[in-house]
């Protein structure tokens, strides 16, 4: 049987209050920084679902309706950062934000032969006033499915309905999705929920009362009361949407429910998770004994309350380029080559140094002569995406080319040895200190002739780690 063997999560640092929009509301909604997408936010989960593995998955699907990428494979940035083998499949799954949840059915079909890793990610963006606007939110989640002993969550049954109705929609010409009337879609999509949470539970052989938590993903809040109304959930079984303090994180958003569920989680319970959207899809699942294994080092509630509010909306508005901005009077940056980037791939998206068999000295980025003893070609790889590191000196540039101003660049030290030049991330000027801990994060640098240049930067620790 297909289980969850490991999981992970991703909220970015920032947040939008909805007080500050057109519309108004009540909350806040979790923005992704002006260098991160959909492919940085997939890295990040993905991180936490393999971090601690044995052994690399044999697939990855990454899920979003936000790809940077029209035609291109997103999904092998993500493989490349990652650090995955050359024969791990790898797709994208996208245009609906059912794929999320379709990604995670999927992978427990094709985790028979070979673990699968099911990345969901996405940065909503919604027309200045508009429901989308002020409901959506930027988030990711992974899973590693497998079929073998030790998961930490058993899939007990999956299903899907699809519907061909007009719910949301954007064409390739259009900068902003539109949605149809509520009360139009709710009388397609409540069945729909209740077919598919029928025939989930039947496979899975529960009942309802059965159920510890229920999750519902959809863009329509009413759909959720009505399907709840309709199956005979009892009070309690239906948990909170984080609309309040994330907001729909489309593709990724059934993930990340499910997610915060198992962060929680006690052996034996059996919790479903729902998505409405094009239909509907469901996926059951039992929590084992191997739950606190397969968790995370940070739980969904840790990456929320790790954050930074009070982003202004102009701000907002321009990372996501809606608002039109006077560019940094400094020249643009070229295209990145694909020449170099094939030479130093597992650096700049996996970021392996070398390690100096003779002296042991870390050389960032890896050297063919080692810079502590001279010794030549005597270099092994070595992984520090994950080594912790701290600031040995940095200066502010009110100058550089970025989309937010000033930039931070730093010389950081490794705990585990090496040293590089690089950029902060997710910190204010003023909050910066000498030997301040760090860790590592994936980001774009910039785009130029619509190639993203991706490389990592450090961030401060965010929260506390539970592992």
């Amino acid at each position: 049987m297909a289980g969850i063997l490991h999981y992970g999560s991703y909220v970015p640092f920032r947040r939008l209050e909805r007080s500050s929009l057109a519309g108004g509301g009540r909350g806040e909604r979790a923005v992704a920084s002006f260098d991160e997408d959909s492919t940085s936010l997939a890295v990040e989960a993905g991180r936490e679902a393999l971090r601690g593995c044995a052994s690399p998955p044999g697939s990855l699907l990454v899920a979003s309706t936000s790809h940077p990428y029209a035609e291109k494979l997103n999904a092998s940035a993500v493989h490349a950062a990652l650090d995955l083998p050359p024969a791990v499949c790898s797709a994208d799954l996208a245009s609906s934000s059912r794929s999320g949840l379709a990604a995670l059915a999927l992978a427990s079909e094709l985790s028979k032969s070979a673990p699968v890793l099911a990345c969901a990610a996405d940065v909503v963006v919604g027309a200045p006033s508009g429901p989308r606007e002020s409901a959506g939110g930027d988030a990711a989640c992974a899973f590693l499915i497998g079929d073998e002993p030790g998961a930490g969550a058993a899939i007990l049954g999956t299903a899907s309905q699809t519907e061909e109705l007009l719910d949301a929609w954007r064409g390739p010409e259009q900068q902003f999705a539109r949605q149809w009337e509520e009360r139009f879609v709710e009388q397609r999509l409540v069945p729909a929920l209740g077919s598919v949470f029928e025939r989930c539970l039947e496979r899975a052989g529960l009942a309802v009362s059965d159920l510890t938590g229920i999750a519902v993903d959809t863009a329509h809040p009413r759909i959720a009361g009505s399907f709840a109304s309709n199956a005979g959930l009892q009070p309690g079984q239906l948990v909170d949407d984080l609309a309040a303090s994330v907001g729909r994180a489309g593709a990724a958003n059934a993930g990340l429910l499910l997610a915060r569920m198992l962060d929680s989680a006690l052996p034996g319970d059996r919790i479903a998770v729902l998505s409405a959207a094009d239909g509907a899809e469901a996926v059951i699942v039992e929590v084992t004994k191997q739950i606190a294994k397969a968790r995370p080092r940070r739980s969904v509630a840790q990456w929320i309350e790790s954050n930074r509010g009070g982003l202004p909306y102009q701000t907002y508005l321009k990372w996501r380029e809606i608002l039109p901005f006077e560019p940094p009077r400094r020249p643009d940056p070229p295209r990145p080559a694909a020449p170099p980037m094939q030479r130093a791939e597992r650096w700049k998206y996996a970021f392996v140094g070398s390690r100096c068999l003779d002296c042991g000295a870390i050389n960032l980025p890896p050297q063919r002569v080692c810079v502590q003893c001279g010794a030549v070609d005597r270099m092994d790889s070595v992984a520090c995406a994950d080594a912790k590191a701290r600031v040995a000196t940095y200066t502010v540039d009110h100058l550089a080319y970025s989309l937010q101003q000033p930039v931070i660049a730093a010389v950081v030290d490794f705990d585990q040895g090496g040293r590089i030049a690089c950029e902060l991330a997710d910190v204010e000027p003023d909050k910066v200190t000498i030997g301040q801990e760090l860790e590592m994060t994936f980001r774009r640098l910039y785009t130029a002739e619509g190639v993203r240049n991706y490389f990592w930067k450090a961030r401060p620790l965010r929260g506390p780690e539970t592992r």
